[in-house]
Formats: C-alpha cells, structure tokens, sequence
C-alpha cells in the first residue's frame, strides 16, 4: 500500500480526496494522510515512521507555503526523496519554475483533474 501526503489549508480537499479514490482505498492500493498547513506536514514527515511516498502539495497557503515546504523536503530527505507534486489555483509560469527549480517531480492546477491524477499516480508510486 502507498501512503499519499496531501498538504492543502482547504480542508474540504479531503472529502474530494476520499471521494475520487474510494476503490483504490478500498482495494488497499492507496493510503491518504492530511495535512492542513505546511508545519502540520513538517511535523508529520519528520516522525519516522511517515511511510509516505507521495506528497502532494497546495503552494499557497498561510504561513508556511508549499515551496518552501518543497524546498525543505528536498534538502533533508535526499535519499531516497519522496515525490513530490506541486498543487496550485494559480498556473502561472513564476510558480512552475519556482516549483521546477526547487525539484518538485511534477505542477497540477485547480481544480484537480483526478483522472489525470490517478494516470499520473500509477506511473509515479504504484
């Protein structure tokens, strides 16, 4: 089973979550954890046993944002580094370098096309 990182400060992210990936939940395929900010994460990914394989990650969010979550993902756990998927409302072209830059393994726009998702997390971690 993989365990899935979702960091987003929209909690009805969950619900959406839960919802599109109901069989893959239900067949043991996939695990999903919820983080509300990026120092709840921080906090998840720094115990030991986090297991996860995959973070997905909103960027704008108060306090700590997705980059600089990335950013430090990606300077403290480099082997093995876990993937990391860039979430945001906004598809500018500043944050996607920005995202690239700092070594994010993919950029997704809101609203989220799960079946794209899905493809992209069968070729990623499953």
């Amino acid at each position: 089973m993989a365990k899935v990182l979702v960091v987003d400060d929209e909690r009805d992210i969950q619900d959406l979550f839960l919802q599109h990936f109901r069989r893959e939940i239900r067949q043991g395929d996939l695990e999903f954890v919820f983080s509300f900010s990026g120092e709840e994460a921080m906090s998840f990914i720094e115990n030991p046993e986090h297991e996860a394989v995959l973070i997905l990650s909103d960027i704008n969010m108060p306090g700590m944002s997705g980059l600089e979550l990335l950013k430090h993902i990606k300077e403290k756990y480099a082997t093995p580094p876990p993937v990391v998927m860039m979430i945001t409302a906004y598809g500018d072209e500043n944050n996607y370098r920005m995202a690239m830059k700092l070594g994010a393994d993919d950029f997704l726009t809101k609203p989220l096309d799960f079946r794209s998702l899905k493809e992209k997390l069968k070729t990623k971690i499953l």
